[in-house]
């Protein structure tokens, strides 16, 4: 059964070579030649740090910068769940971001973006647990959203 496995996922990764598949890393791949070139704006709060901490993970700390990301993070909070008194015990957190690269000497836009996700948190009966869960939920929220704009870039990554 084991040998089975191995041969279909070998056979898979043919298939996968074949049809063009290209590790976005790998040797000329479309992220390789956008490693340290862009430079994330200064956050201005949590939220904004999460989002840059993510963005440089997935895009290497910017060396020889030419290019630059500006990022407009717009975030709300919607009471969804309440208990028998009438307390509210989950919230859905939404967050949209507008992203705009440019180049870093002249700022001409090269790509915008609008990038939009949700995710959940539970508020607990202690305060201090439900303000960690809600911090958690904002964190969790950046990193998807920082995700989806690298994903955009390095998907129209030819326009650089």
């Amino acid at each position: 059964m084991s040998s089975f496995n191995r041969r279909a996922v070998l056979l898979s990764l043919g298939a996968l070579s074949a049809c063009g598949f290209q590790p976005v890393y790998g040797p000329n791949g479309q992220a390789q030649g956008l490693r340290g070139r862009i430079a994330v704006a200064a956050p201005a709060d949590e939220e904004g740090f999460a989002l840059v901490e993510r963005l440089e993970e997935r895009l290497g700390r910017p060396s020889i910068a030419d290019l630059a990301l500006v990022a407009d993070i717009r975030i709300s909070e919607e009471a969804v769940g309440f208990l028998p008194d009438g307390t509210i015990s989950r919230y859905n957190v939404s967050g949209r971001v507008d992203w705009r690269l440019a180049r870093a000497q002249d700022g001409t836009k090269v790509l915008t973006g609008s990038e939009r996700s949700f995710t959940s948190y539970s508020a607990t009966s202690t305060t201090v647990a439900t303000i960690f869960a809600q911090r958690d939920a904002r964190r969790r929220l950046m990193v998807i959203l920082a995700d989806r704009i690298f994903q955009d870039i390095v998907l129209r990554a030819d326009a650089l």
